[in-house]
């Protein structure tokens, strides 16, 4: 990691802890002890085990993907990639970090660039199409749940139909009408760089047209000739979601709190869009905050603080830890191919 990336870790992991410290500040008590009796371990261990199944599934989803475009990577090598990007993604907004992390693996997996590149956007794309899905699946269906949540819940939900609607409709545009596409994205940055460097306007532009043609080149390629890969892919991107929302109900139960199974289903999907939008890098503090609010309405404000502070270690600390390892491991793999290069 250079210099900026070590202080973008310090910042988020740092902005976390801070959040995570006043929020058991506030919610800390006597009945906060003899809730914390109440502990099972086991099901705080089967928390951690669910999220690394989590893994496997993504893992398993590149594998697939990379397969049906006819590329050969191993389980483990796919793992040990999805690990990687982990550490990038939890450092920077909306995780975007991860994608060239898996792009880079996939190459040196000897996947061409294009082919690597089509596979990760594909990722992201499959991920919204998912999340969308279960959006609307969750707001026709658990309509109690979203109104349990209060007032503000209404207002959520507006806004998560309107981000689950733009984004569908931004998907078709850019599929069918990359042109126009182009010309809106033009004219939002027309509008939100007036105080920016001609030069500077145009690299963003120029960028960001060249995403829109890798998207649709890339929707293009799986729609095509891999669609085997585009069904396993949509398959374990179900099975990542499912498995990552139901962990926080692993860890209620863990906390001697009922699962709240569907309020939680519905509290983790508002989550995992919200931690999509570029807020802060790997949601840090974001993600904390929303999160005690919500489950505030469900479980005693004695215990929130622990739970809110033992799902972030799960789905969030510990994807640090193992994207260092990970890291190590990629950096001692790539010192080993250098020494044998040069006997």
């Amino acid at each position: 990691m250079d210099k900026s990336q070590v202080k973008w870790l310090y910042f988020s992991v740092g902005f976390s802890l801070l959040v995570l410290i006043i929020i058991l500040a506030l919610t800390f008590n006597t009945e906060t002890i003899a809730n914390l009796e109440k502990i099972n371990p086991w099901f705080l261990l089967f928390a951690f085990l669910t999220h690394l199944l989590t893994m496997c599934f993504w893992a398993w989803r590149v594998q697939t993907m990379t397969g049906s475009l006819g590329y050969r990577i191993g389980f483990f090598y796919s793992l040990n990639l999805v690990f990687a990007n982990l550490l990038a993604a939890a450092i920077t907004p909306a995780q975007a970090g991860g994608e060239p992390v898996r792009i880079h693996e996939l190459y040196k997996a000897d996947v061409p660039l294009g082919d690597a590149t089509a596979i990760v956007i594909m990722e992201r794309v499959l991920d919204g199409i998912i999340l969308a899905a279960l959006a609307a699946f969750s707001m026709i269906v658990l309509t109690d749940q979203w109104n349990s949540l209060g007032t503000a819940s209404e207002i959520m939900v507006y806004v998560t139909w309107i981000f689950v609607a733009g984004c569908l409709f931004l998907f078709y545009l850019a599929v069918r009408r990359p042109d126009m596409v182009k010309r809106v994205v033009h004219w939002c940055t027309a509008l939100l760089t007036k105080t920016w460097e001609s030069s500077r306007v145009e690299a963003l532009v120029t960028r960001a047209d060249k995403e829109i043609d890798n998207f649709q080149a890339a929707t293009v390629r799986f729609v095509h000739t891999a669609k085997g890969g585009l069904a396993w892919g949509l398959f374990f991107t179900l099975l990542y979601w499912v498995s990552e929302i139901v962990t926080a109900s692993l860890i209620l139960v863990g906390l001697g709190q009922p699962p709240l199974i569907l309020e939680s289903f519905v509290i983790q999907l508002i989550l995992a869009i919200l931690m999509m939008i570029p807020l802060t890098p790997g949601s840090s503090g974001v993600a904390e905050v929303v999160a005690t609010s919500m489950y505030a309405l469900f479980i005693p404000a004695s215990i929130v603080g622990v739970f809110v502070v033992i799902w972030r270690v799960v789905l969030y600390y510990f994807n640090i830890a193992l994207g260092i390892l990970s890291s190590i491991i990629i950096v001692r793999r790539e010192a080993r191919k250098c020494k044998e290069e040069r006997a």
